[in-house]
């Protein structure tokens, strides 16, 4: 009997279980797998218009900065998104920019003249073991595919960005999760390419690995981590909240390892912040500090469920020159369903 996905904190979840459960909030794919190549895109898209004249607040933390993402500076200095956020893989940033910019161009083609220029957003890791990175297969048309299809309804797993993630030496990839703090929802979304297999944590319980055991090697992978919250915040109250996804990640075995890349970004759907000037600002009564706790515990509980997602929903392959990586579900489905105490990974055949 398969061994089901640990359900994480007392906290109730959305509808959905996922990030879109933040009212507006949808998500896209475009997978690609042939050959050697295997990777993608995914485009989280915070509300259906346009993001450029109707910004939304936003913050970000990196707890280690071994990544090559664009926009983050910006985001930093004015605390608001002006595009959907891309993710996909390491070479693929400056393409993905570009259809960005191009798309904002399009629809506003005042941006950069008479408007300022747009700041893309676009979150990498390296999926490079199972793809063939030099390839540089995803393109301009694969972000805007990504773009057009995002719904509230979404694969997690091997698709996207995700198709050829790693984590722990186990099969990565997207997933998603939601948590209710009171009347607020929040919701995590993650790049899960990340970890050292024997420091691998599920629901507080560390998981044995393989005997013989696999070499510990260096950590190598990244990790890219989306909230997504309908409170009323602004971009400094995001930004703590921001910091609390380092909660759910390291409860799921991971040290910020030195060649990983860690970036949490959080981003609010309750006010949008005009590009013109000529628009009035929003008058907004942001959340009370002092109420900012279940939100916190919120944003936990939801990333370490989204890994977990990620984790179960992946599916194993083979990749580039052979390279393969097994799923957890697979190595799991032996081990006993009433406790997580403790699990065994048994070793692939």
């Amino acid at each position: 009997m398969a061994v089901p996905v640990p359900r994480i904190g007392r906290l109730p979840s959305g509808r959905r279980d996922a990030i879109t459960d933040v009212a507006g909030v949808t998500v896209g794919h475009v997978t690609l797998d042939e050959g050697d190549v295997h990777t993608g895109v995914t485009v989280v898209r915070p509300h259906g218009g346009d993001p450029y004249l109707q910004r939304v607040p936003a913050g970000f933390t990196v707890l280690n900065g071994f990544g090559k993402s664009v926009g983050l500076m910006q985001v930093e200095e004015l605390g608001v998104l002006e595009t959907p956020i891309a993710l996909t893989n390491t070479f693929a940033v400056p393409a993905v920019a570009a259809a960005q910019i191009r798309q904002c161009v399009a629809a506003n083609p005042d941006c950069g003249r008479g408007l300022p220029t747009v700041n893309p957003l676009v979150f990498e890791c390296n999926d490079g073991f199972l793809n063939d990175l030099q390839r540089m297969a995803v393109g301009e048309v694969d972000y805007q595919r990504a773009w057009s299809t995002a719904s509230a309804d979404f694969a997690q797993g091997s698709v996207g960005a995700g198709r050829g993630m790693t984590s722990f030496g186990l099969k990565g990839g997207i997933g998603s999760a939601s948590r209710l703090a009171g009347a607020h929802t929040v919701g995590a979304l993650v790049l899960a390419n990340y970890g050292v297999r024997d420091n691998l944590v599920i629901a507080g319980h560390a998981v044995d690995p393989p005997s013989p055991s696999v070499p510990v090697e260096p950590e190598k992978g990244s990790i890219i981590i989306l909230i997504a919250t309908d409170a009323p915040l602004d971009a400094r109250q995001l930004r703590r909240l921001s910091l609390r996804a380092g909660a759910g990640l390291a409860r799921t075995g991971s040290v910020f390892g030195h060649g990983s890349g860690d970036i949490a970004l959080a981003f609010s759907t309750a006010y949008t912040l005009p590009q013109r000037p000529g628009e009035p600002m929003p008058a907004v009564a942001m959340l009370h500090d002092a109420l900012l706790d279940g939100l916190f515990q919120a944003v936990a509980d939801s990333v370490e469920q989204a890994i977990l997602h990620a984790l179960w929903r992946a599916t194993a392959f083979v990749g580039r020159d052979g390279h393969a990586r097994p799923a957890l579900a697979d190595l799991l489905r032996d081990a006993p369903t009433d406790a997580f105490a403790p699990l065994t990974l048994i070793k692939p055949s």
